[in-house]
């Protein structure tokens, strides 16, 4: 019994001490009384790390057209630069001018350099002298090359050449490289580049004979960017009835754009003279781009006249705006029947449905355009 008892003093003491001491903890803490249980509720928040930094988009209203003249505007991003490339002189005198731009809302040849002149005097060859259309510039396997469409003067000699950088400038000069052509030559125009994994695809609007009925899509395996290695194949003729509007019936201006594993090729459709001037598209469904079987073409166009808006919209390339987002590049009329002499260039924003199919929406006068990123 006397054990019990003491046992029970000793416990006793022992919980009246654990009380007294449980006490001394501070309910009130300051910065010089500071125990970690209180700090892990009270302290103040730390700067983010980089991984939760936010990153902030500015945007600015940007009026369209972003300018007032220009037609089959081709701009590329590279790095941190804008570059747009175009006819220069003017379309009919050959030759070819790149601009660095600040952005692609900044379309303008202001400052841009003639980086091509085709020659003129007398004894030259002047089988590619004239009537430069629609120019591209492309940077591939760390080099730079401009794609061009010209004649001697003469539109049923319209063949596409191939001119290459001197320089990583691509506002410095460009020399002649020649003619790429597939072992038809046939009359073609508005030649553009596919790059799929690590081969090379030439497509572009060409007749099927020597005789101005109809413009088709083509393409053709390239072993170099200046060399086509194979025959080739129709992918597209004006099929639909939005494609047959004006004589000839027209398919042109392809444009390569890929997004998330998948390839588009993006086309104009109708005379590029009349309001019905649109765009359509060929998805790759298959593995063989040289298959017509692997491609399949939209029902209806995909971008077109907006009444009261924008007129005959087409020939189009694309590029990513400072914060990654897509943007096509267009031209497109202010006014209803004002043909090629009213064309000017025009951007809307490119997203993508569930599928990864790009959607381009409709012609806007205004656009919500990113200027910069900024992170908080």
């Amino acid at each position: 019994m006397k054990k019990i008892l003491i046992i029970s003093l000793l416990l006793a003491a022992l919980l009246l001490l654990f009380v007294a001491c449980d006490s001394q903890i501070p309910t009130d803490t300051t910065a010089d009384n500071t125990t970690t249980a209180v700090e892990s509720i009270d302290a103040p928040t730390e700067s983010p790390t980089e991984e939760e930094s936010t990153v902030k988009v500015i945007y600015e209203t940007v009026q369209n057209p972003v300018a007032p003249t220009g037609a089959d505007p081709w701009v590329i991003r590279h790095g941190d630069k804008y570059y747009y490339c175009y006819s220069s002189p003017v379309w009919f005198f050959g030759g070819v001018g790149v601009a660095e731009i600040p952005s692609l809302d900044k379309v303008s040849t202001e400052g841009g350099s003639q980086v091509y002149t085709a020659p003129t005097e007398e004894g030259a060859d002047l089988s590619h002298s004239f009537e430069y259309w629609a120019p591209e510039l492309h940077y591939i396997q760390g080099e730079w090359y401009i794609y061009v469409a010209c004649d001697d003067g003469h539109n049923e000699t319209h063949r596409m050449y191939v001119l290459k950088g001197t320089t990583q400038d691509p506002t410095d000069p460009f020399e002649y490289v020649g003619q790429i052509t597939d072992p038809t030559n046939k009359w073609a125009i508005d030649g553009t580049v596919m790059e799929l994994g690590d081969e090379l695809y030439f497509i572009w609007s060409g007749w099927e004979g020597d005789v101005n009925v109809a413009q088709h899509i083509y393409i053709a395996h390239m072993s170099n960017p200046w060399t086509i290695d194979s025959e080739r194949v129709m992918l597209s003729t004006p099929q639909y009835a939005w494609e047959k509007n004006g004589e000839p019936h027209v398919n042109e201006g392809p444009t390569a754009l890929y997004h998330d594993g998948q390839a588009f090729i993006v086309y104009s459709a109708s005379g590029s003279w009349t309001d019905s001037y649109c765009l359509g598209m060929l998805t790759l469904t298959g593995e063989d781009p040289m298959d017509p079987a692997d491609w399949k073409k939209a029902k209806k166009p995909v971008f077109k006249t907006d009444q009261g808006i924008c007129y005959g919209p087409g020939h189009a390339s694309f590029t990513t705006a400072v914060d990654g987002s897509l943007w096509m590049i267009y031209h497109g009329n202010l006014q209803s029947g004002t043909g090629w002499d009213g064309r000017s260039i025009w951007i809307t924003p490119v997203t993508f449905d569930k599928d990864g199919a790009p959607v381009f929406g409709k012609p806007q006068k205004e656009v919500q355009f990113p200027v910069s990123v900024e992170t908080e």
